[in-house]
């Protein structure tokens, strides 16, 4: 049988809020919330700008590692419906290796690897007019000379970034050379969306 037991008898006591500590702390979070939200959407905004970048790296180094480890020449493009390279390298980015050299996706040819499309309001521009970088057996681009991705997340073009890509075949990410918080390339030229 229980007995009942008063929690005076165990000389427990219970605390709790008063009213202006619930006030004041309410308070405090408020404004800790108005000053760290905006920099935390900046933050995920960076993130996001920089996973792509390093995506992107990834693969132009696996499409310049295909292309010397094949002995064929290896294409990274966007692929629309009917398979061919357009100017769209916002989306679906494609590695094949071109076994005829013909410069164009074969039923017969294989694809290396697919990346997802960047976020929806995102850009991704590569050169005007460029649909695709060819890389020779040798490593080196076929082709035009060097070109410069440009990542462009919408409405924050501050937080731009690019890769160029060099006749040699290597690749580098820009950086914020002159620290004013805008990425530049190895030629101190800012990263713009325009």
């Amino acid at each position: 049988m229980l007995l009942p037991i008063s929690l005076n008898a165990l000389n427990i006591s219970i605390k709790g809020f008063t009213l202006t500590e619930l006030i004041v702390s309410v308070s405090v979070s408020s404004i800790l919330a108005v000053i760290t939200v905006p920099n935390f959407n900046e933050f995920i905004i960076k993130m996001r700008v920089d996973n792509e970048i390093s995506q992107l790296h990834r693969m132009l180094l696996m499409t310049r590692n295909s292309a010397i480890n094949s002995g064929h020449k290896a294409i990274i493009c966007p692929l629309d419906n009917s398979l061919q390279c357009t100017t769209q390298w916002q989306n679906e980015l494609s590695i094949f290796i071109d076994v005829n050299s013909n410069s164009i996706f074969d039923t017969n040819e294989k694809i290396v690897r697919i990346s997802e499309a960047i976020s929806i309001d995102d850009s991704l521009v590569y050169g005007k007019g460029r649909n695709k970088i060819t890389f020779k057996p040798t490593g080196q681009l076929s082709g035009l000379a060097n070109g410069t991705f440009r990542y462009c997340p919408k409405s924050y073009e501050s937080y731009s970034r690019g890769i160029v890509v060099a006749r040699s075949g290597r690749v580098y990410q820009s950086s914020d050379i002159d620290n004013d918080g805008i990425d530049e390339n190895r030629g101190n030229k800012e990263i713009t969306c325009e």
